[in-house]
């Protein structure tokens, strides 16, 4: 495993939210507070515009304009990952270039999704034109495994060819998303010092134990002050409660649709009730559900003092 003092990104990162306005334009004043929050309360690093950052609901200016918001308050880009997915190889390209020139760490790149069951081949193609089209030595791509929603898995295979292709360390990790712990496993084993992230912090700790570098995950919009500790001790038994604490936490979150429940949660962590704009055609969780999920979070000891907080705030 890397020494923790390695530049490269390592650690607890945040799947970001994106707050909107009630007409659905990214708020970005409201985005850099919530990177700045999220790097103050445990994250080692921020992942906006994938999954939960509703990117693909997204325009490629909207996305741009969020990185270059970023960028230009002060948020340490060198703690930036953007995902920059697109089914569009040019998008793809202009959202990357963007996160480059922004200076980011590196960017998170789905496989083109719309078409299914694409040859390994074609999808090489892809991956491949996006490094040859941006066209700088500074890029860093982590490859984003979410077949789950994408129906493209990003396979040993793959890899393999990509690292083979740009052996200078542009293809420098990978997001496992599939909740399948096994398939992280055998990437772990099969390529030593490839910086893989778990996409639930339910596997952080198993994750750091075999050589991975952390989690990027959504749910830390609201558990970073419980997993960071856990990154810390994962060498230590201790570690082992911290993580059962913290994935208590994240099987509450994952019950409910994830974004819709985040932004329910941040709501109130954060007393700003346009949190709760949702693109469509995803939306807001119904009463019933948000009372519900907020009484279930209430209930564990571990998240008193976050939601205690909230509490101050909405008296």
């Amino acid at each position: 495993m890397a020494s923790p003092a390695s530049s490269q990104p390592r650690g607890v990162y945040a799947a970001v939210l994106t707050p909107l306005s009630a007409s659905y334009e990214p708020d970005t004043a409201l985005f850099v507070r919530q990177c700045r929050w999220l790097l103050d309360n445990g994250c080692d690093g921020l992942a906006p515009l994938g999954t939960t950052g509703e990117a693909n609901s997204l325009s490629v200016e909207q996305r741009i304009r969020l990185i270059e918001a970023a960028a230009g308050s002060g948020i340490p880009m060198a703690k930036f990952v953007p995902g920059a997915g697109s089914c569009a190889l040019a998008d793809a390209v202009k959202v990357t270039k963007a996160a480059v020139a922004a200076g980011a760490a590196g960017a998170l790149l789905l496989p083109p999704f719309y078409y299914k069951n694409p040859s390994e081949d074609g999808l090489f193609a892809f991956f491949s034109e996006v490094i040859q089209r941006v066209g700088d030595a500074r890029l860093r791509l982590y490859l984003y495994h979410f077949p789950q929603l994408s129906t493209v898995p990003i396979t040993a295979g793959l890899i393999a060819r990509l690292m083979k292709a740009y052996p200078d360390g542009t293809i420098a990790g990978l997001k496992d998303s599939s909740g399948d712990w096994a398939n992280t496993a055998r990437l772990l084993k099969e390529f030593p010092g490839f910086g893989v992230f778990s996409g639930s912090e339910e596997f952080l700790l198993a994750n750091l134990r075999a050589g991975g570098v952390g989690c990027i995950s959504a749910s830390t919009n609201v558990t970073a002050p419980l997993a960071r500790p856990v990154y810390l001790a994962w060498q230590e038994k201790s570690a082992d409660e911290l993580q059962k604490a913290l994935t208590e936490v994240r099987l509450v979150l994952q019950s409910y649709p994830m974004q819709a429940a985040l932004k329910q949660v941040c709501a109130a962590i954060h007393g700003e009730p346009a949190w709760l704009n949702i693109l469509p055609p995803n939306r807001p969780l119904p009463p019933a559900q948000a009372s519900e999920i907020m009484a279930r979070l209430s209930a564990l000891p571990q998240m008193k003092a976050l939601l205690g907080k909230a509490a101050t705030k909405a008296a």
